[in-house]
Formats: C-alpha cells, structure tokens, sequence
C-alpha cells in the first residue's frame, strides 16, 4: 500500500525505466486472496485487498508505463503463495500483468502443514494462485536475460534441530510472457 509520494515515485519511475524485470519488494500480499467461497468474499483488510483502488491505481500505472515482467516480492503471512496478478481478478481471462512470490516465515507458527486447513478454500477460491504452502522456509528468486525461477524452500519442521532443506516448488516466468509456470 502506498501513499501518494510512494505512488507517484514508483508510477514515475515506471515510465522512465529500461529495467527487464520490474520487482516490487514490499510488505504484504498484493494479489487478490479470497479467504471463502462466498459471495461476497471474505479478504484481508492487512494486505492490499483492503486497499483495492490503490492496487487498481498501481497496475493500471504499470500498463501506462508499458511494464513487462512485473514481479511482486511480498511476506508477512507465514505461508508460501505464488500467485499470477490478473488485470481483474474476478476474470480469469483478463491480462496477466504479473507475477507474485510470497515467501513464508523461517521459524514462526510452529512447523506448519504442507497443505494447512484452509488449503482447498483457498485454492478453489483464487484461480490465479499457483502454489500455496504452510511450511517454515524460504524462497529464492533468481532473475535472468531470458527468465526468473522461484524455488520455494521448506522445511518439515522447526520444533527441534536438524531438519533438512526440500524444494517444496519451483516456477518460472519467461521475459515477456507473464504468468508461473512450473520448473
């Protein structure tokens, strides 16, 4: 979420950059996330879908500015997600703009589940969420010419010492073609 200096600053500094890939580091998750089924959906109001016309402000900004390969760099949730940004997230036709790689906690919340209670409501409910993981970790982002993979890192558990590193998922997002596809 940005104020309106943020705003202006990163809307400006899109329309003058000759960047390949366009990273946005920050805070929380950016993506629409619908926590239900239901209509209307229940969303988090501590993510960017509390701040929807800001979010509708950045990515209309980034089309102006003719951005490709948008990665969105995001936490604070203690789980995993990858996400494709829709230009309307309630079209799953609609333009995908970008991309969005949520990185979980290293060691809060206990060991976490490979796929938590919430797993199938969340997956059912948000068709441009590729990958959803409640395992402590991390995830590395590499970022080439041609290419940028996302290897989600997890471990089984926390609790005690000695767990061993597993990649959890791996995606990658072609230069000039938006959207995760599975390494």
């Amino acid at each position: 979420m940005t104020g309106a200096t943020q705003e202006r600053w990163l809307l400006d500094g899109w329309r003058s950059s000759r960047a390949l890939w366009n990273v946005v580091p920050q805070q929380v998750m950016f993506a629409r996330r619908h926590m239900d089924a239901t209509t209307p959906s229940r969303v988090s109001m501590d993510a960017w879908d509390g701040y929807s016309a800001s979010r509708r402000r950045v990515l209309d900004g980034a089309k102006a500015a003719g951005v490709e390969n948008l990665m969105v760099l995001s936490g604070d949730v203690h789980s995993a997600y990858a996400f494709d940004i829709k230009d309307d997230f309630a079209d799953q036709s609609s333009a995908t703009l970008g991309t969005e790689i949520v990185a979980t906690s290293i060691s809060s919340g206990r060991d976490g589940a490979d796929k938590p209670a919430t797993w199938d409501t969340y997956m059912g409910a948000n068709p441009h969420l590729k990958f959803f993981n409640g395992r402590r970790g991390y995830v590395t982002v590499a970022l080439g010419q041609e290419s940028a993979r996302a290897d989600f890192k997890t471990v089984p558990y926390v609790t005690r010492q000695g767990a061993p590193v597993t990649t959890a998922a791996s995606f990658v997002t072609q230069v000039g073609e938006q959207g995760l596809k599975p390494a």
